[in-house]
């Protein structure tokens, strides 16, 4: 309806959504100088050994893949006024998440004992560095996701988590692409 199309016009422009826009493209930048960072220090060779990315971050990116998924998949059932659904995918898309970090740690933990073999090496810095920065912002949407669940629980109306899920769907699926470029570059170069 043209009702509708009004409110989903003004969700696109409210001041939240710009925020977020705005946000992301900090983080975007971040991280672009970060992967820069990696390539031209690559570049110089010097102690550059290159680090093995253990199996379990594929594992780990299947997992983030579908805690997109289910963030998505909450957002449009609560468009659609799915309630129960919407908020079975929420809470999926966290423990997902929680997943991907949990996953993230043991992979740490898998690279830890390789150190004795690539001492002094600039590689396994930045994969520290590159996957902790993309956690923290997974940590900075856990807790947007866990304000929201709260209104959820508290029973807000559909309509007053709209614009909520709609956003936390889109950071999920910007943080899914940083972590995909993130994890090609970390595989490739």
């Amino acid at each position: 309806s043209a009702e509708q199309d009004g409110d989903i016009g003004a969700s696109r422009a409210s001041p939240a959504r710009i925020g977020l826009l705005f946000f992301m493209a900090v983080v975007t930048s971040l991280f672009g100088l970060f992967l820069t960072a990696y390539s031209m220090r690559m570049s110089h060779g010097l102690g550059w050994c290159h680090l093995t990315i253990p199996n379990l971050v594929w594992v780990n990116t299947g997992v983030l893949l579908l805690a997109s998924v289910a963030m998505q998949l909450a957002s449009h059932a609560v468009n659609r006024g799915q309630r129960q659904f919407a908020q079975v995918t929420l809470v999926a898309g966290g423990i997902l998440t929680l997943g991907f970090l949990a996953g993230q740690v043991m992979a740490w933990n898998a690279i830890g004992p390789s150190l004795y073999f690539i001492q002094g090496s600039p590689a396994i810095a930045f994969f520290y560095v590159l996957t902790i920065a993309h956690g923290l912002h997974l940590l900075g949407g856990l807790y947007v996701l866990g304000r929201t669940t709260l209104r959820f629980s508290a029973g807000a109306e559909l309509i007053d988590l709209r614009q909520s899920l709609s956003l936390c769907a889109i950071y999920w699926h910007f943080l899914l692409i940083v972590w995909l470029v993130v994890f090609a570059v970390l595989l490739f170069l």
